[in-house]
Parts: structure tokens; C-alpha cells; sequence
């Protein structure tokens, strides 16, 4: 009101269309509606919990039937854990993976990871089975033959092997003379590598350095697993050799100390006899 107080007292001009006032007006009346709704708390501990708890890639699918969600409030969710992940400095992410999604430690952190499973590490993949299963992941569906026609050598053993993993797969017969089976990769091959799709394979030229530095890599660790072992070994070697001694040495349950047969002990006030 006015000194009057006979008529309210008049308000500001509203600033221009363009103007900044005008803009910043705009954006704090506009910020609200339009800032994304965070993802709900049960369906990110939802997540996280069966993504703990899974052994293999889950689908978004799958975990938004079992959170009773949509599958894009999924994708929201693997979003922002993996923004808290890195707010908090956390030694994993969530990745996608074999067409789902899973929990990864950092790369930085893998080498405390291998020494603590180096026992476990006891069936990794031969030379020979990782060119097989370059043949076949590059050429799929390829027969048999056909990779034996790449390599120059039989390939059934390792062929085997990789059957037995669950990374390759038969895939039908193919239409020729004796009807060989065709190979593919399957999902494990997709979670062994780290990959989503077979659209992430490196390039053939970087393939060679790959199994180069795999196979360097698993010498490496295979040595220090021995060298370890090893170690271990003689410590207790020597542990058993210092209790056996040990126990030889002991005196029986129930013996006396061995002592001169002459000595007599002195009676109460009298001097011993030299």
C-alpha cells in the first residue's frame, strides 16, 4: 500500500521476453518439472541385491519382473548405483555383459583379485584351445574342418575343452557332404571375455596381441603360484622336522630327569657331600 494506503502500490514491469531476468525466471519456474524423478530406494537396493547375489549376467527383463518394474526404471536404477559407486570411490561397477547386466571389480584391482584365486586358477585355457575359439568366434558357425583348414593341425582336443566350458556350442549340421556339426560361441563365452555382444571383439590385427598377453600373463602367475607353493612347502618341511626333534628330545610322560645314581640328598642342617 501507499502512504495513503487508498490503492496497492504498483509491481515491477515484468522483464522482457530474451532478457536474462526473463530467463532465469523461466528456468527456475520450468526446473522442477522437468528434473528426471530419482529412482525409487527399494528398487535400487532390489537391483543391487540380486545383481550380489547372481552368478551369472541378469537381463533387465528378468530384474524388472522380479522388482515388479519397468525395464527403463531398471536402467535408471544400474544408472545411478553406479553413480553412487563412483561418488563413494567403490571397488566395482555394474556393466552390461552377455546381455544383461552384472557386477565388476575395476581393472585397476584386478591384480589382488587373481593372487587371492591363484589356487582356484587351476583350468585356464590352452594356446590351442584360445585359437580354436578365436576360429570359431570370428567364423561362426564353422565346422570342425574348417577351423583344422585354418590352423593346420587336428583341433578335437581343444574343441572338446571349450565344449566342456561352455564356450562354444554346436549349432546344427551343415549341408554338405558327411554333415558336420557347425560350432557357434554361447552367453558364457560372451561372460568369460567381458563382452555384450559379438560386436565388441577386437579387431583381427589386435587379436594376436591379445593371446600373446593372455597367455604371457598366465605364465606369470603360474610361477609365482609355484614359487609360492613351494615355499610353503619347505616351511612345513621344517616345521615337522623341529617337532620331531622336539618330541625326541621331550622326556617320557611319567620319567624322571636322568641324575648321578650315587647322589643322596642331604639331610635338613647338614652340608652336601662333595
Amino acid at each position: 500500500m501507499n502512504e495513503e494506503g487508498l490503492r496497492p502500490d504498483p509491481q515491477p514491469p515484468a522483464p522482457e521476453p530474451g532478457t536474462p531476468d526473463a530467463a532465469e525466471r523461466s528456468e527456475t519456474q520450468s526446473s522442477p518439472s522437468s528434473a528426471p524423478p530419482a529412482p525409487d530406494v527399494a528398487l535400487l537396493n532390489a537391483v543391487e541385491a540380486l545383481l550380489f547375489a547372481a552368478e551369472e549376467p541378469l537381463p533387465s527383463s528378468r530384474i524388472a519382473e522380479i522388482g515388479s518394474a519397468d525395464v527403463e526404471a531398471v536402467r535408471a536404477a544400474v544408472a545411478e548405483l553406479n553413480r553412487i559407486y563412483e561418488d563413494n570411490g567403490r571397488t566395482f561397477r555394474i556393466d552390461r555383459v552377455a546381455q544383461g547386466f552384472q557386477l565388476y571389480t575395476l581393472p585397476e584391482y584386478a591384480q589382488p583379485v587373481r593372487q587371492f584365486y591363484r589356487r582356484q586358477l587351476v583350468q585356464r585355457l590352452s594356446r590351442a584351445a584360445l585359437e580354436v575359439l578365436a576360429v570359431v568366434a570370428y567364423r561362426q558357425p564353422v565346422t570342425r574342418p574348417q577351423v583344422e583348414e585354418f590352423r593346420g593341425v587336428d583341433c578335437s582336443g581343444p574343441l572338446v575343452t571349450l565344449l566342456e566350458r561352455r564356450l562354444v556350442a554346436t549349432a546344427g549340421k551343415a549341408h554338405r557332404p558327411g554333415s558336420p556339426y557347425l560350432y557357434r560361441t554361447t552367453r558364457e563365452f560372451l561372460r568369460y571375455f567381458g563382452l555384450e555382444a559379438l560386436d565388441d571383439l577386437p579387431p583381427l590385427e589386435e587379436l594376436g596381441k591379445f593371446l600373446a598377453g593372455a597367455l604371457e600373463e598366465d605364465r606369470r602367475l603360474e610361477f609365482e603360484t609355484s614359487e609360492r607353493l613351494a615355499i610353503g612347502d619347505e616351511r612345513i618341511v621344517e616345521a615337522a622336522r623341529a617337532q620331531e626333534e622336539a618330541a625326541r628330545g621331550a622326556p617320557e610322560p611319567g620319567g624322571e630327569e636322568p641324575g648321578p645314581a650315587d647322589s643322596v640328598p642331604a639331610e635338613p642342617g647338614e652340608p652336601e657331600a662333595s
